[in-house]
C-alpha cells in the first residue's frame, strides 16, 4: 500500500492577522499591531505541522504582497502550498484582533477575498482520497464557489474513508442570516466523520429561531447564542449518516466528546494565565487530529488538544505562536500526564 500524500488538509481561510499590540487596552485606543498569519484553517495547518504531520492547506490568495505574506510563512513553517491558487483580481484577507482586558474583538476585511473564490478545480487538483484528513472550515461554507468546493472536497474523501474533521468555526457577522449557518452544516454533516465546536456553535449549527443568538458588541470572538446544548449535541449527532463523534470545546474546563453511540467522555482542561483566548480553538483541533492520526483513543487525544490550546493562550497570536510535538509533551508531562 502507497503511503499517504499527506496526514491532513485544511480547507478554508486565509490572513494576515494583526494583533493589538496594546494588550488590555480598549480596541479604540490600539497604537500599534503585530503582524501574523491567521484563518481558522491556516491556523490548523500550521499547528499539525508543528506537531509533526504532514501537512497541505487548500485555500487562495490573492496577487498582492499581503498573500506574498501568508504564502512566505506558510512555505518556512513546512506546510504544503502546492494547492493554494493566486487569484487575480482577488483580495488576501485581513483581521484585526483586539486584546482588551476581557474581551477579544475581531474586525474581518473579507470583501472580495481570495479564499472564498476556491473552486471545485482548485480541490480537483489536491490528492483528498490518497490523504488521511480532510479538516474544513465552515466560514467556507456562507458563499459560492468556496461552498461547493468544500462540499465536494468532504464528498471525495468521505466516499474514500478519509476521515473528514469539520470546525463549525462559527463568525456571526460574516453571514447574512445565521439560519444560513445552521442550514449549510446541517447539510454537510453525512459526509463529515468528527465536528468540533464550542457549545454556542453547536447551539448556532442547530439554530432555528434567530431570535437566540446575540451579538453584544459589533464583532466579537463568542456571541451569545441560546439552546438545549445536549439536545442539539443529539441532534448533530443523529444525522444519518451523521458524525462518529463530536468534539465540544468548554474554554477553561476542558472538552468533552460525544459519540454517536451515547458515550461521554470529559476531559479537563489545564490552568494557565490567559494573555489571548484567540485561536485557542485551532491549536486544540491540530492538537485532537495529532492524537487521533497516531492512534490514539479519544481522552488521550483531547487531553494532547487541550495542551495546545492552553499553551496557546498564553501567548501574544495564534499560527506564529502554537507549540511544537515535544513542548506539548513535556506540558502534559508536567501535569499529570495522560
Amino acid at each position: 500500500m502507497n503511503a499517504p500524500h499527506f496526514d491532513l488538509i485544511t480547507l478554508g481561510r486565509s490572513s494576515i492577522d494583526l494583533y493589538s499590540n496594546d494588550v488590555g487596552s480598549p480596541f479604540e485606543e490600539i497604537t500599534s499591531f503585530a503582524a501574523y498569519v491567521g484563518g481558522s484553517p491556516t491556523n490548523i495547518a500550521v499547528g499539525a505541522r508543528r506537531l509533526g504531520l504532514k501537512v497541505a492547506l487548500l485555500t487562495a490568495v490573492g496577487q498582492d504582497k499581503v498573500g506574498d505574506f501568508v504564502l512566505h510563512f506558510l512555505r518556512r513553517e513546512g506546510v504544503d502550498t502546492s494547492f493554494v491558487p493566486v487569484k487575480p483580481g482577488r483580495r488576501t484577507s485581513a483581521v484585526l484582533l483586539g486584546i482588551e482586558k476581557d474581551r477579544f474583538p475581531l474586525v474581518y476585511y473579507r470583501d472580495n477575498c481570495a479564499d472564498m473564490a476556491l473552486t471545485i478545480d482548485d480541490v480537483a487538483a489536491a490528492p483528498i482520497e490518497s490523504s488521511r484528513a480532510l479538516e474544513i472550515s465552515a466560514t467556507a461554507l456562507y458563499t459560492e464557489p468556496s461552498r461547493s468546493a468544500a462540499y465536494i472536497a468532504a464528498e471525495r474523501a468521505h466516499a474514500a474513508g478519509v476521515t473528514v474533521y469539520l470546525d463549525l468555526d462559527f463568525r456571526a457577522d460574516q453571514w447574512h442570516d445565521p439560519r444560513a449557518f445552521g442550514l449549510a452544516v446541517r447539510a454537510l454533516l453525512p459526509q463529515v466523520t468528527v465536528v468540533l465546536g464550542t457549545e454556542e456553535e453547536v447551539n448556532a449549527a442547530m439554530l432555528s429561531d434567530p431570535s437566540d443568538i446575540e451579538i453584544r458588541d459589533q464583532q466579537v470572538s463568542a456571541p451569545i447564542i441560546r439552546g438545549d446544548v445536549q439536545a442539539n449535541i443529539a441532534a448533530m449527532l443523529g444525522v444519518g449518516p451523521g458524525p462518529e463523534a463530536l468534539v465540544v470545546k468548554h474554554g477553561a474546563d476542558g472538552c468533552s466528546v460525544h459519540l454517536a453511540d451515547g458515550t461521554v467522555t470529559s476531559v479537563a482542561g489545564f490552568e494557565v494565565e490567559v494573555m489571548n483566548v484567540l485561536g485557542a480553538g485551532d491549536a486544540f483541533a491540530a492538537g485532537l487530529i495529532y492524537g487521533r492520526t497516531h492512534g490514539w483513543d479519544w481522552y488521550r487525544s483531547a487531553r494532547m488538544a487541550n495542551a495546545c490550546g492552553a499553551i496557546v493562550v498564553t501567548r501574544h497570536g495564534c499560527a506564529n505562536f502554537t507549540p511544537y510535538e515535544d513542548e506539548t509533551l513535556a506540558f502534559v508531562r508536567d501535569r499529570g500526564g495522560f
